[in-house]
């Protein structure tokens, strides 16, 4: 029997830097304490519809959200013609981390904390190929 894969919190802000956890479970519980560490008080958060990010409002946040389950994927609540409110940031990330995995082909979820740092430190050094080579060691060596 295949051991269930754990949740994974993904944060982005647009233009800007990713923090990922796993986490235990999929709680307003478990997340609480790594928003409210991670992100701003007043900050506007962009979720979909899923309850876990309903107490967003109540815990000091702007939050808007978009309805994928109606189709929905962006949404322009200012009539500007621009479509302001989605995820497709963090959905990017992630369709980036799944191609990235995808040679691997599976991977053990022993392994998966380490996959998830290494991959938030490339995202996040805004480097690649021997560019990215300074930082990584200074990390490792720091």
């Amino acid at each position: 029997m295949e051991k269930e894969k754990p949740p994974i919190l993904g944060m982005i802000q647009r233009g800007g830097a990713v923090i990922l956890r796993m986490l235990e479970n999929v709680q307003q519980a478990t997340i609480s304490p790594l928003i409210k560490f991670f992100i701003s008080p007043g900050t506007t958060i962009h979720t979909d519809e899923y309850d876990i990010y309903n107490r967003l409002t109540d815990w000091g946040y702007q939050h808007h959200t978009v309805c994928h389950s109606k189709g929905e994927y962006a949404r322009d609540e200012d009539g500007d013609g621009f479509h302001e409110i989605h995820v497709n940031t963090i959905e990017g990330f992630w369709s980036l981390f799944r191609s990235w995995l995808r040679p691997h082909r599976g991977i053990s979820q022993e392994k998966l904390p380490s996959y998830l740092g290494f991959f938030q430190f490339v995202h996040n050094a805004r480097l690649r190929g021997k560019g990215l080579l300074d930082p990584l060691l200074e990390t490792l060596v720091s």
